[in-house]
C-alpha cells in the first residue's frame, strides 16, 4: 500500500486556493449585482477619489437644501392658510357690519359686535398658529405665540377709551392703541419678536424670506377693525348710541379695505411659494444629475457582471469536477 505523493498533496492545495477564490469572486460579484455599485471602488476610480469626494458632497448639500425647501414649504403653505382665515374672518364681518346699516335694530346691533368679538378671537387663532412647535407670525421669536389674547387687547382699549365721548375721540384712540409706536399694540398686543423669521436658503445665492409678522400693517388692521366692531356695544362703555353706530359704520370700512391688503400680503406669499417650488424642482434634477455621476463613477455594469459570474460559476463547476477527479485518483492509489 503506497502513500498519496507530493504531487497530489501540492495540487490538493492549489485546488483548494482556487475553490476560495473562486468563492470569493462569485460574493464580491453577487454583491455588485444586487447593490448595482462595484465591490471594489478604488479600482474602479483607479485610485483618484477626488472627483468621487465632490459629487458625495454636492449630494449631501443638496438633500440638506430639499430639507430646508421642505421647511419652507411647510411653512409658507401654512402661512397662507391663516391669511386665508384671517380674510375669511374680515369678508364675514364686513357682511354682518354693512347688514346692520339696513336694519338699524339694537338687537342686530349687539348681535354684530358679539360676531365681532368671536371674529378678533378667530383672526387671533389664525396668526398664533405654529408649524413643529414654531409659531409663524412671531417673527424670530418662534418658541411663543404672536400675539396676545383677543380678551387682553379688548380689556386695554377699553380703558383706554374710558374718556371717549363722541366718534372722532374714539377713532383716535384705537387708531392711536393699534398705530402709534410703543402704543397699546406694540406693548401689550403685539407679544413676538422685534426681528423677523430667519430666511430659508435654498441654493447659490437663492434665499426665501417668509417675513411676515403679525404686527404687520394689513394684520393691524385687520384686528383694528374688529376691535372697533366688538367695543361698539361693550357693556362695559357708556357712549351715545349714534357713536355706537358710527363705529360699526367705520369698523365695516376697516374691515374691507383690511381684507383687500390681506389679499395683496397673500398674493406676495403665493409668489414666494412659487419661487419654492421652483427650487425644488431645480434640486430634484440637480440630485438625479449627481446620483447619475455617481453612479457612473462607482456603479457596476449589471450586464457585464452577470456575465463575469457565469463565468466564475462555470471555472467553479469545472474546479469541482477536477476536484472530485482527483479525489478518486488519489483513492486508487492510496488503495493499492
Amino acid at each position: 500500500m503506497s502513500s498519496m505523493s507530493v504531487g497530489d498533496l501540492a495540487q490538493s492545495v492549489f485546488l483548494r486556493r482556487q475553490n476560495a477564490e473562486l468563492k470569493a469572486a462569485m460574493g464580491q460579484l453577487t454583491k455588485e449585482l444586487s447593490s448595482g455599485k462595484a465591490a471594489d471602488v478604488s479600482e474602479k476610480v483607479r485610485g483618484d477619489f477626488s472627483y468621487v469626494a465632490d459629487v458625495e458632497h454636492g449630494l449631501r448639500l443638496n438633500s440638506a437644501l430639499q430639507s430646508t425647501a421642505t421647511e419652507a414649504e411647510l411653512f409658507a403653505g401654512a402661512m397662507q392658510g391663516s391669511l386665508t382665515r384671517v380674510s375669511s374672518s374680515l369678508g364675514a364681518l364686513a357682511d354682518a357690519l354693512l347688514s346692520v346699516g339696513q336694519t338699524g335694530l339694537e338687537s342686530t346691533q349687539s348681535g354684530v359686535s358679539r360676531t365681532a368679538r368671536s371674529q378678533m378671537e378667530q383672526i387671533v387663532s389664525a396668526l398664533n398658529t405654529d408649524v413643529a412647535g414654531r409659531a409663524l407670525f412671531a417673527g424670530n421669536a418662534t418658541g411663543g405665540a404672536a400675539l396676545a389674547t383677543a380678551d387682553t387687547m379688548i380689556d386695554d382699549l377699553r380703558t383706554s377709551l374710558a374718556g371717549a365721548a363722541t366718534l372722532a375721540d374714539v377713532e383716535t384712540v384705537v387708531n392711536d392703541w393699534f398705530e402709534e409706536p410703543g402704543g397699546g399694540f406694540e406693548t401689550l398686543g403685539y407679544v413676538g419678536g422685534a426681528e423677523d423669521l430667519s430666511g430659508f436658503q435654498l441654493g447659490d445665492g437663492e434665499r426665501i424670506d417668509l417675513s411676515i409678522r403679525a404686527d404687520d400693517g394689513a394684520l393691524r388692521q385687520s384686528l383694528k377693525a374688529a376691535a372697533m366692531a366688538a367695543l361698539a356695544k361693550d357693556g362695559g362703555l357708556t357712549l351715545p348710541v349714534e357713536v355706537e353706530r358710527g363705529m360699526l359704520d367705520t369698523a365695516a370700512s376697516w374691515a374691507l379695505g383690511a381684507k383687500e391688503e390681506v389679499i395683496s400680503v397673500s398674493a406676495d406669499l403665493g409668489y414666494a411659494e412659487a419661487r419654492i417650488e421652483d427650487a425644488q424642482a431645480r434640486l430634484g434634477a440637480e440630485e438625479s444629475s449627481l446620483s447619475l455621476a455617481q453612479n457612473e463613477l462607482l456603479g457596476a455594469d449589471p450586464y457585464e457582471t452577470v456575465s463575469q459570474l457565469e463565468e466564475v460559476q462555470l471555472r467553479l463547476e469545472s474546479l469541482y469536477t477536477a476536484t472530485a477527479r482527483l479525489s478518486q485518483l488519489s483513492l486508487m492509489r492510496f488503495m493499492q
